[in-house]
């Protein structure tokens, strides 16, 4: 473990945070020079972290096509694995709380992240259709669908918010499973243990709209039940 680890990550994070900021206080916000940014950041912090990045799946990612990407939740270097892992433009959905963190927060909203109020009916709501609307003009949208990190490695149970907004959207889910980030950075802590081997497996995409308006349920079970099977667990 190392200290120092922790605060170059922190360090990449404010180097892509700060312009972004100024960019949006000054009205040259650009999605693309996001993308970039995003994209460097990603790769900087697996690189400081020596992570070991393995992703397989790739053919199952359909081109040019928005889809909802949901995966298990580990570490918070879950989000720059997947922004490594995953083709295309990317946002995520993201809990309530990290907006608040100065400047961090800031970045996110101007970039095109999603803040998700699960205690308020009508903030979540009005999440899911800021979600919709990036999928409309087709970005790729990442939900953590068991909407905290599992201290076990075990699966958690899935919140509904993801598959309404699949069926809302008609697009496809692209299932991932993700192992090994929890060695980079345990779900309790904040502290960065460099050396890491990480596996990404990109499942084949499940078409949301093929269940119907009233499959939200059913939808969630077989999304759950693949990341299940192919992280060795019963769905």
């Amino acid at each position: 473990m190392s200290v120092l680890d922790s605060l170059r990550a922190v360090g990449i994070t404010g180097r892509i945070c700060v312009p972004t900021v100024i960019d949006a206080l000054t009205g040259r916000t650009s999605l693309e020079e996001c993308d970039a940014r995003l994209a460097w950041w990603s790769r900087e912090l697996l690189r400081r972290a020596k992570v070991e990045l393995t992703v397989s799946g790739l053919e199952n990612v359909p081109p040019g096509e928005a889809l909802v990407v949901m995966s298990n939740h580990r570490s918070y270097y879950d989000i720059p694995t997947v922004f490594c892992a995953v083709p295309g433009r990317l946002r995520m959905v993201a809990k309530k709380e990290l907006f608040r963190v100065p400047l961090f927060g800031t970045a996110m909203s101007a970039a095109g992240f999603v803040k998700i109020d699960r205690d308020a009916r009508h903030k979540a709501i009005a999440s899911l259709r800021a979600s919709e609307r990036l999928l409309s003009e087709g970005t790729r949208v990442w939900i953590a669908p068991e909407g905290t990190r599992s201290k076990t490695g075990q699966l958690g149970e899935f919140k509904s918010g993801g598959f309404h907004m699949a069926l809302e959207a008609g697009v496809k889910i692209l299932p991932l499973a993700i192992t090994g980030t929890e060695t980079v950075m345990p779900a309790d802590g904040v502290a960065v243990y460099p050396g890491g081997k990480v596996n990404v497996l990109i499942l084949p995409a499940i078409d949301a709209s093929s269940y119907g308006p009233k499959g939200r349920k059913a939808l969630a079970k077989d999304v759950r039940a693949v990341i299940a099977r192919a992280l060795g667990q019963e769905p």
